[in-house]
């Protein structure tokens, strides 16, 4: 598409002078959706708008968006890098190369007593759990959690304890040796609790200090003769020892550096950074981004990352030098306080490092090409299997979540090209389903979707609720189905819309259409697309009701029946073990529990089963 205002904006660049500076480009709303520098202003921004400018297509994108421009002169081109970077930082803008510098903090997160466990998070919640941290590197904290778990056999799998304790089969990490496997019920409370402790202290204290008090405890096991305990202690030393050796790269000298390496596509550019620490990977990071044509990347790269509050180090070694080496290191001594030297290697142990950090960031683009081919393959079967006219580019799907009727949820995910797009996700109160209703209550759930639909085409939006979904999925069956394509159809909206059905053991069997079932499982790719959505919209609604209901759970249903009061709610719960098994039970099952009677009981069983909520 060509900009129409193409001509005008040419000869308002012709006009500009030859004179260092940054340039700002804003489309028809006002927005700034692009910043650049230039040596000389008229000759770089006369190149975006001159016909027949062979343009890379992100460039082409921006150009066909620019309604009109600003200039600021500059002193030099040292003063127009640091400017362009301030303005960058500012606005923003859509079609400059943007660093989302998404880490924040992040915690180490020790759940209650007892059988504690041991998680790397991203934020701290009001949970009872106890919290380390805060630290900034996200990458240092999930190594270092990984390692104490498997250094002290602890489960990083998904089983609860003790509720989990005998169920099922031990997972691959027991057979390992990487768990000590306390879902065996062959390892004691106690037992596990220290070594909990034990990691808790190696996370705190660091290999040094957790060798020094192993050792101690080992010498002192060996003397009152506990043999296995002492031979305990030492395989957890040597594995400590090991992990250490696998950990340490020696950086030729060089103990504090930063090596940025950068691959890329047509489509696609990714940069690759390790940080080093006293000769040892301390810290890596990697970001996507969209070439920008005849920019220079790895010029914008560092300043973007510098700025953004990233340490500078002594020397920064890189694969080949960005164009604007020279000012960069200017303004990299400044901001450090002390020289930085931009390093390009040709032989050596730095070298092999630069070639290791490149071979990462070429990793991991054809990793995602790879991903990208799997997704685009997943919705072409899935629109063949369900006969739509083209592969769905934006998915929708709800599921409702509740504990007996209390608390009623629901979550909205959105799926966009195959992969989730959380920024549309959306959470709905159910406010005028009561009971146990799942099906009603889905058709409450997307009948405010279509609502809030039809109020967002009137503004104008075309995202977020303004965007309508190539395909709606459904947690359940035929009933929530048939609950839901009336709606749709009072609301004049056409959306080919399914059920997703799940098995006995909760796990997604089949799709659900008008016309009945359709098997899945022989196609593996969409198999496992429609599961991961099936999954992820649980998981969200399920997560939004607990967060909803967590504190409040057994007040606002058990303690709401007549005759209960908090020393029968509470027996209620340790006999039976949930609400949802005190719903669940029968009249005679309630009048086995420590303090409850015929007529508590009755009313228990009243309240989830009575008439008022048939």
């Amino acid at each position: 598409m060509e900009n129409p205002k193409l001509h005008e904006l040419l000869q308002k660049a012709l006009a500009l002078p030859l004179d260092p500076g940054v340039y700002i480009m804003y489309n028809a709303r006002g927005v700034v959706i692009y910043v650049g520098k230039a040596k000389a202003l008229k000759n770089r921004v006369c190149q975006y708008f001159r016909a027949g400018s062979d343009h890379a297509p992100k460039v082409a994108r921006m150009v066909a968006n620019v309604d009109r421009f600003e200039y600021i002169v500059c002193g030099s081109e040292f003063e127009a890098l640091v400017l362009e970077a301030s303005l960058i930082k500012q606005y923003q803008p859509k079609y400059n190369i943007l660093l989302k510098d998404d880490k924040g903090y992040h915690y180490i997160r020790v759940s209650p007593y007892p059988w504690r466990r041991i998680a790397a998070v991203k934020q701290v919640e009001e949970d009872g759990a106890r919290y380390l941290g805060p630290y900034y590197s996200g990458y240092v904290v999930g190594q270092s959690v990984d390692q104490a778990c498997k250094i002290f056999g602890l489960p990083t799998c998904n089983r609860r304890f003790p509720q989990d304790i005998g169920k099922g089969r031990p997972c691959l990490n027991r057979s390992i040796g990487i768990c000590s496997g306390p879902c065996t019920g062959r390892v004691p409370l106690a037992d596990y609790e220290e070594s909990v402790d034990r990691a808790l202290a190696f996370l705190n204290g660091g290999q040094r200090e957790a060798v020094r008090q192993l050792q101690a405890d080992m010498e002192q096991a060996s003397e009152a003769l506990q043999f296995e305990k002492a031979a305990r202690l030492r395989d957890r030393i040597n594995a400590i020892k090991k992990m250490a050796d696998k950990q340490t790269i020696v950086s030729a000298g060089v103990k504090d550096q930063d090596v940025i390496a950068y691959a890329a596509t047509p489509e696609k550019g990714c940069f690759e950074v390790f940080h080093f620490t006293n000769g040892s990977l301390s810290d890596r990071a990697h970001y996507f981004v969209e070439p920008e044509g005849d920019e220079d990347p790895l010029g914008a790269f560092i300043l973007q990352y510098y700025w953004q509050d990233h340490p500078v180090p002594a020397q920064i070694t890189l694969h080949r030098l960005p164009a604007d080496a020279d000012r960069l290191a200017e303004w990299l001594r400044a901001k450090r306080g002390k020289a930085v030297r931009l390093h390009v290697p040709e032989r050596g142990d730095q070298r092999q490092l630069v070639e290791m950090c490149l071979s990462n960031a070429e990793e991991r683009l054809i990793n995602t090409a790879g991903r990208k081919s799997r997704e685009e393959s997943a919705l072409e079967e899935l629109a063949a299997l369900l006969r739509l006219p083209a592969p769905p580019r934006r998915i929708e799907s709800y599921d409702i979540s509740h504990t007996a009727g209390d608390e009623m949820v629901a979550g909205m995910v959105v799926f966009a090209g195959a992969r989730p797009s959380k920024r549309d996700y959306r959470q709905f109160k159910v406010r005028h389903t009561f009971g146990m209703d799942d099906t009603a209550s889905m058709a409450e759930v997307v009948a405010r979707r279509m609502e809030e639909y039809h109020q967002a085409a009137q503004q104008g939006k075309t995202d977020g609720f303004g965007a309508l979904p190539d395909l709606i999925l459904l947690d359940g069956g035929l009933g929530q189905l048939h609950a839901v394509l009336p709606v749709l159809a009072a609301a004049g909206v056409q959306v080919p819309t399914f059920g997703m059905v799940k098995d006995s053991r909760h796990h997604t069997r089949a799709i659900v259409g008008a016309q009945g079932e359709i098997e899945i499982k022989a196609n593996r790719s969409v198999f496992a697309f429609v599961s991961g959505i099936q999954d992820e919209v649980h998981r969200f609604a399920i997560t939004f009701h607990r967060k909803r209901s967590s504190g409040r759970l057994t007040r606002s249903t058990l303690l709401a029946i007549p005759g209960v009061g908090p020393k029968r709610a509470a027996a209620l719960l340790k006999t039976l073990g949930s609400v949802q098994a005190v719903a669940a039970a029968d009249e005679e099952q309630l009048q086995t529990v420590p303090g409850m009677n015929r007529a508590a009981a009755a009313a228990v069983w009243a309240h989830y089963h009575g008439a008022e909520n048939s």
